[in-house]
């Protein structure tokens, strides 16, 4: 299911049902000559697209613009850089509008600087946004001193469940530590490029790789698209099982 095309029936039944909901961190950043600007956005949202076609989920409206950082190239490039705190404060009015719509299984899925799942800026701001929001959310409609109250007996027990509030929204990667490991990771290099040609054939064009020398893409004359879709089918293995 996609909102866009989706009615409050649909939107009804996914709250009841508590079927996973999924929104796409993406970046609009400079991936070399060879690399479309979607990069981080398209892998996102192609391994979620695949993963709709194997289990029920519902796909929310990607956030394109974000902190992508200047650390590749700088203005002048086509990078598109949101500062932190006022990307926070963005994700913090969506958030909190989709728990007072009732949502409960909230996914946020991002690719863009998550190696090894280390916490970048783009990343911590959408973890800190949620537990912003979902406390906000709690005290607007518990009052004050809501977690001390004997409704909130079993807390502790409830830790990392359906039904502690603190986990109605996840932050996860598209590619866990150890699916990057066994298949590697990179910036618009051989293994970005890769899955990205087997997810988006047109959004990489290896012949203008020439265009402009950088580091960081030497590798992507070797990206292939057998390699690609490898990388396709341990994400969508890892990603099935994470997101539930």
């Amino acid at each position: 299911m996609d909102l866009n095309f989706s009615f409050p029936k649909e939107l009804a039944r996914v709250k009841d049902e508590k079927i996973p909901v999924v929104l796409c961190g993406g970046t609009v950043e400079y991936h070399g000559t060879h690399c479309s600007f979607g990069c981080d956005s398209l892998i996102a949202e192609g391994l979620i697209k695949k993963l709709s076609e194997k289990k029920e989920i519902m796909i929310y409206p990607t956030v394109y613009y974000s902190p992508s950082s200047y650390a590749v190239a700088d203005e002048t490039s086509g990078t598109v850089h949101i500062e932190e705190d006022v990307f926070e404060a963005y994700l913090f009015g969506i958030f909190k509008n989709m728990l007072y719509a009732g949502l409960r299984n909230i996914y946020v899925v991002i690719h863009h600087q998550f190696e090894s799942e280390s916490l970048m800026p783009m990343t911590l701001s959408y973890m800190k946004a949620a537990k912003r929001a979902t406390m906000r959310y709690l005290e607007e409609t518990l009052g004050k001193g809501w977690w001390g109250g004997e409704s909130f007996s079993d807390y502790y027990d409830n830790l990392g469940g359906g039904d502690d509030p603190f986990s109605w929204i996840k932050v996860i990667p598209t590619m866990s530590t150890e699916v990057q490991k066994a298949t590697g990771y990179d910036h618009a290099g051989k293994y970005e490029c890769s899955i990205l040609m087997a997810l988006y054939p047109d959004a990489v064009k290896k012949e203008r790789l020439g265009d402009i020398t950088h580091w960081f893409a030497e590798s992507a004359k070797d990206a292939s698209v057998e390699l690609g879709k490898e990388m396709i089918e341990k994400s969508l293995i890892y990603l099935e099982e994470k997101i539930k």
